[in-house]
């Protein structure tokens, strides 16, 4: 079933024009890349069986490349249903008929959480549509089946609307008052305190560095619009070079005994030695070419 679940995206996002790689045994199955946007993907038979190493690990590694983590199942104990985006540790889980209209960009309205089923409310279009339409707010709770109070936490953005409610507000003002769930919106870019030799090297340069696990390297550092992914040891990880292209990050592979051949390399000593940030992307930039 996951297999198959893998090969319909995949063949689906291609068809769309995203450029995509495969991988295995990884936080993510699927990078799939259409210019700047960048996609995570996590394919599971359920959607519960995902661990919050793994989801952390996806939006760490997002929030240094501007990508958007998902999980994508059919089921999460029970079936996931079409056009409700769920949550798995805080990366949106959804399924394949509502993947193909995000990226149609018919982005859904309904989330479930821990709430349970609810829509977000646009406050200020809600209240410019209620007086638009001259619709008091004892009136507008009256239909709504809610208290007056609660009508001017909506139009203040301070709560949610039940699915339920929503509908009735949707009878009423149509669509635009309501937040469509964008999916597809980058993981916001967070630091974290680099722990490894290698990560505290690129900490000094400048970078801002990250180790990382389940994933075809080891650490991931950024400086401005520069990207590096490095892979530490005597054999590049399957995927590691493909990976790296896509993104558009360079790729570094620091070895211990045997030099790797086609890849840019050094020893741990060697890299340790840099005193400029600009002088490693240098002779990386220089060696793909």
């Amino acid at each position: 079933m996951k297999q198959n679940l893998l090969e319909k995206i995949s063949i689906y996002l291609l068809r769309k024009g995203y450029t995509i790689k495969s991988l295995a045994r990884t936080c993510f199955d699927i990078v799939a890349r259409k210019e700047d946007h960048i996609l995570l993907i996590k394919v599971l038979e359920d959607a519960n069986s995902i661990t919050e190493e793994f989801a952390n690990e996806m939006k760490r590694i997002s929030s240094y490349i501007k990508a958007s983590p998902i999980v994508v199942s059919e089921k999460a104990g029970q079936k996931l249903e079409n056009g409700i985006v769920y949550s798995r540790f805080d990366v949106y889980t959804l399924n394949y008929n509502t993947l193909v209209n995000c990226v149609e960009n018919k982005m859904p309205f309904i989330k479930r959480d821990h709430a349970g089923l609810t829509i977000h409310v646009l406050g200020e279009n809600l209240k410019r549509k209620r007086e638009e339409e001259g619709i008091s707010l004892a009136t507008l709770a009256k239909k709504v089946g809610v208290s007056r109070k609660m009508i001017q936490r909506y139009e203040k953005g301070e709560t949610d609307v039940t699915v339920s409610k929503a509908f009735k507000i949707y009878d009423l003002f149509g669509g635009s008052v309501f937040e469509r769930i964008d999916i597809f919106k980058d993981e916001k870019e967070k630091k974290y305190e680099p722990k490894s030799d290698i990560a505290k090297k690129f900490s000094s340069l400048g970078f801002d560095a990250l180790e990382t696990k389940k994933v075809p390297f080891d650490v991931i550092a950024k400086k401005e619009k520069n990207i590096i992914l490095t892979d530490i040891g005597d054999k590049t990880k399957p995927g590691f070079k493909p990976l790296s292209k896509l993104i558009d990050a360079e790729s570094l592979v620091i070895f211990k005994k045997k030099k790797p051949k086609d890849i840019a390399s050094m020893t741990k000593e060697e890299f340790l030695e840099y005193e400029k940030a600009k002088e490693l992307i240098k002779f990386l930039k220089e060696f793909e070419d």
